[in-house]
């Protein structure tokens, strides 16, 4: 159905890539582009392997707006997926608009220098998206991403309205690593030491990092300790969904990652400013990246589960007074390398991110302008979960959540 520029070759991509070729329907051209074409090339050479489909790779330096143009004119791009870092999405947006091209990421934009996670950037964009005629779709990835959609779709079919929910994001995996994050180390780091937000009674509650921890017994997977964090869905759910009185994300931690991170950070190695370092200037945090395991190459010994869902609470469409529902899919992170090389954080990212960009292709969602998901039609993009190996459920729950 339409050409794809895809950007950035990490292990979001590797999935991501994987499952559009699976689907050539509907990716009839994919193009795969980094500052390292080596990795694109790599990642294009498992496609052809696994697949049998041919990628397009180029090499790419995504701040250069003029370099990205002239990128999505040669290949004749009608939607950049933009699979890079945080910092270059609104680079990536000014060469959309240039180019004439739809856009798609998985996560909002954040200045380099300061963990910021806001949407106010990306929202600014929306008339100049509306006036172009095209689509920027913001989030598509699975917290944030499903995990919207998963709000959507409980507002369309089981409530009114949404007066409380609770992202909880589980990863039961493990591997033999002391210490490994299981997505860009830079990125996770800046994220899970970031102060604490989450919205209560009409107002952001603040809190320390790693400071606020909860018990909770996951469906496949136990009993885990789950802590409060800031993650950006909050943001546009409480614009979105203005009757929520309370909203929070919490996500799961073993001892050993928050021993290391809170060592990492105290001995300075998680700042985000310069530094000099025997008459160089280097930033300690992405010399750290440097240092830790790379998460793409931890599929082959992850083992375990993931559980990623909301529990939302609300006003019952059928009149029956309020009523709980919990929304979740449950993934192998063993299934996952099986079927495209990936381990289970990497895939609930890169399968959200094929299904999103079908939803432009196939024309689902091509309203001119700047969008999160829970603005959009949940319905095609619940069936393409269920379809593509991130099956969900809901299941009703006997009140609201008590913690």
């Amino acid at each position: 159905m339409g050409k794809t520029l895809v950007v950035g070759a990490g292990g979001v991509s590797h999935a991501a890539v994987h499952k559009m070729a699976m689907n050539s329907d509907i990716f009839t051209e994919i193009t795969l582009a980094s500052r390292t074409k080596s990795k694109c090339d790599a990642i294009a050479a498992a496609v052809k392997d696994r697949v049998g489909v041919d990628i397009k790779t180029a090499e790419l330096d995504a701040y250069k707006v003029a370099d990205t143009v002239a990128l999505i004119k040669e290949t004749g791009a009608e939607l950049l997926v933009n699979l890079a870092l945080p910092y270059q999405d609104l680079v990536l947006m000014d060469a959309c608009l240039e180019a004439g091209c739809h856009y798609l990421d998985t996560a909002n934009y954040e200045p380099e220098d300061v963990a910021k996670f806001e949407y106010h950037w990306q929202w600014a964009y929306q008339d100049r998206f509306k006036e172009a005629g095209l689509t920027a779709i913001l989030g598509s990835g699975f917290d944030p991403g499903v995990t919207s959609v998963f709000a959507k779709w409980l507002k369309k079919h089981k409530l009114d309205t949404i007066r409380q929910i609770d992202v909880l994001d589980a990863n039961g995996g493990s591997n033999d690593q002391e210490f490994a994050t299981n997505f860009n180390p830079e990125i996770n780091l800046r994220e899970v030491l970031a102060e604490v937000r989450h919205w209560e009674n009409g107002a952001w509650q603040h809190s320390p990092a790693m400071t606020t921890k909860v018990e909770y017994d996951f469906p496949a997977i136990g009993p885990k300790n789950m802590y409060q964090m800031y993650h950006e869905e909050l943001e546009s759910l409480i614009t979105h969904f203005p009757e929520i009185e309370r909203a929070r994300f919490w996500m799961t931690f073993g001892d050993a990652y928050i021993m290391h991170a809170k060592v990492l950070e105290n001995v300075g190695m998680t700042r985000i400013d310069p530094v000099m370092h025997d008459g160089q200037e280097i930033i300690p945090i992405q010399f750290l990246k440097t240092l830790l395991p790379d998460p793409g190459d931890l599929g082959a010994e992850t083992k375990g589960k993931a559980c990623i869902g909301d529990i939302a609470t609300g006003q019952a469409k059928d009149g029956s007074g309020e009523k709980t529902y919990y929304i979740y899919n449950i993934c192998d992170h063993e299934e996952c390398y099986a079927e495209v090389g990936s381990q289970a954080v990497s895939y609930t990212t890169g399968v959200p991110a094929m299904i999103g960009a079908a939803q432009v292709l196939k024309g689902n969602w091509k309203e001119p302008g700047v969008w999160n998901m829970e603005q959009l039609d949940p319905d095609n993009f619940m069936d393409m979960l269920n379809e593509h190996g991130l099956p969900w459920q809901v299941h009703e729950l006997a009140g609201p959540v008590n913690f």
